[in-house]
């Protein structure tokens, strides 16, 4: 392994020298170590793989380790595995069950990602989908911001265009199609910025690099719809329900043209990873006043006693990890 940048914040270097320490792989919990594939796998080499993401989130008081929309999450991840012609015996709850007894073998006390991927297993040469044996592995490890800055962020809009639904479908998570997030990122950080916005083939503001987004403008919180070439994002859906129900924050999901988000007065970008994370300053442009905004700030606090089991009426989201 290379050297880890400098450049990097201490945040991101802890998480990448953290490596998990079991994983669910061909059917059973092992050692991390011994969850490996050949080189010659065809979802490394084609990119014919499908991923999810979750948190679970550490309350000190209650000493318990709580799983955010467990079930919601895996949903979304069978759907994408199926787009790539995958057929499991799993359901979303069955998947949840694997996951509470991985994180009970790690033994976390502390806020955890899971990475459930599916996977073409095959090791072969030739592109396609059918025919191939489909796989599935979960790991978790220890994780904390995505975006270090993620209070003040600040963003540019990419030059690189947003994967189309006739290209790659964007609304899951195929893993092909993370190229295009990580040049988006690339260009971004080696840039000066914290994050990306990216446009669509219409022109429109799609998303963030791996993230969806919204923005503020005269008391309305606006959001790209679903056939924008976004993801059909978990977290994104949970802030449009805070906001009209807890906030009082009115929702609309419609197109949003690259000049709005220069004049919009705030802007914040969601997601399991990111969670909230506030824009101050686009290409340059202050984001309203130039720091975070109070509708988003609100929305942080309320998010993070949600996602902590704190809070009775969202329990529903929440799956107890520890007996």
């Amino acid at each position: 392994m290379g050297m880890i940048s400098a450049s990097l914040s201490a945040t991101e270097r802890n998480q990448s020298m953290s490596l998990p320490i079991h994983a669910y792989f061909q059917g059973k919990i092992v050692p991390y170590s011994e969850a490996r594939v050949g080189v010659l796998t065809h979802g490394l080499n084609y990119g014919t793989a499908a991923f999810g993401g979750l948190r679970a989130y550490w309350n000190d008081e209650q000493e318990q380790l709580f799983l955010f929309r467990a079930e919601d999450h895996y949903r979304r991840f069978l759907n994408s595995a199926r787009l790539l012609l995958m057929e499991f015996e799993h359901t979303p709850e069955s998947l949840v069950q694997v996951t509470i007894d991985l994180l009970r073998a790690d033994g976390h006390r502390q806020d955890v990602y899971i990475r459930p991927l599916a996977y073409k297993e095959d090791e072969i040469i030739g592109v396609k989908l059918h025919g191939l044996r489909d796989a599935i592995s979960i790991v978790a490890l220890p994780f904390a911001r995505y975006v270090a800055n993620d209070t003040n962020a600040h963003v540019t809009i990419s030059s690189w265009r947003r994967v189309d639904d006739n290209a790659i479908p964007a609304r899951g998570k195929i893993a092909g199609a993370y190229v295009n997030s990580a040049l988006i990122k690339s260009d971004a950080l080696q840039s000066g910025f914290d994050e990306a916005l990216v446009l669509n083939q219409d022109g429109h503001i799609s998303e963030g690099s791996a993230m969806n987004i919204f923005m503020l403008r005269d008391g309305v919180a606006i959001t790209p719809p679903v056939t924008d070439n976004i993801l059909e994002g978990i977290t994104r859906r949970t802030v449009i329900e805070l906001l009209r129900q807890e906030l009082g924050v009115p929702v609309v999901e419609r197109p949003i043209d690259r000049t709005e988000v220069y004049i919009c007065d705030e802007f914040f970008m969601t997601g399991t990873a990111a969670q909230v994370t506030a824009v101050t300053k686009i290409d340059h442009r202050p984001v309203g006043a130039g720091v975070m905004g109070p509708i988003t700030a609100q929305l942080r606090i309320i998010f993070d006693d949600i996602v902590r089991g704190n809070n009775p009426k969202y329990h529903c989201w929440n799956t107890p990890v520890y007996p």
